[in-house]
C-alpha cells in the first residue's frame, strides 16, 4: 500500500488551472474597439471526388467574391476570407446578432493527379465551388507487343 501525504495546494492549483483556461478563452472575444469583437468562424465544407475532378463546396452566405481568396501554395489549396459585420443601428433596448463573422482559412493537400493549372471556382447562392480537375492519363493497352529491329 502506498501512503501519500495530503497536499491541499494541489487541489487549489487544479482549480486555478480551470479558471486560467476559461480566462484565455474569454480573452479571445475581448473587444479591440468599442462594438468590435475579434472572432473567427469556420464555414461548412463538402468535398467529393468525381470521375474527372475533385469538388470542394464551401458555404459562405452573404460573402462577396472580393472577400474570398483562393491560392495554391506548395501543392496545397488554401481558401481564406473574411466575413464582415453588417453595421446596423437599432433604437431598441438591445440588439442581437447570431451570424458568425471574422476570418477563416482552410487548407487542402492536393493529390498527385490534380491539374493545378486548370483549377477554377464559381460562387452561386452563397456556395463557393472549387473544381480541381484531374490530369488526363493516357490509357495503355494491357498487352503491348514490342518488335525487335
Amino acid at each position: 500500500m502506498l501512503v501519500t501525504r495530503y497536499n491541499p495546494n494541489r487541489q487549489m492549483r487544479e482549480f486555478r488551472k480551470g479558471f486560467d483556461i476559461l480566462n484565455a478563452m474569454l480573452d479571445e472575444f475581448t473587444p479591440e474597439k468599442e462594438n468590435e469583437f475579434k472572432a473567427d468562424f469556420t464555414p461548412a465544407i463538402n468535398t467529393r471526388e468525381g470521375e474527372f475532378a475533385y469538388h470542394i463546396e464551401v458555404d459562405l452566405p452573404g460573402m462577396k467574391k472580393e472577400d474570398i481568396s483562393i491560392q495554391v501554395e506548395d501543392n496545397t489549396l488554401v481558401i481564406s476570407g473574411e466575413r464582415k459585420v453588417k453595421e446596423e443601428i437599432k433604437e431598441e433596448n438591445y440588439y442581437k446578432i447570431e451570424s458568425r463573422f471574422g476570418t477563416f482559412s482552410r487548407s487542402f493537400a492536393l493529390p498527385e493527379d490534380a491539374d493545378i493549372e486548370k483549377i477554377h471556382a464559381e460562387s452561386q447562392d452563397g456556395v463557393l465551388e472549387v473544381v480541381v480537375p484531374k490530369l488526363e492519363v493516357q490509357k495503355i493497352d494491357k498487352v503491348k507487343k514490342i518488335e525487335i529491329n
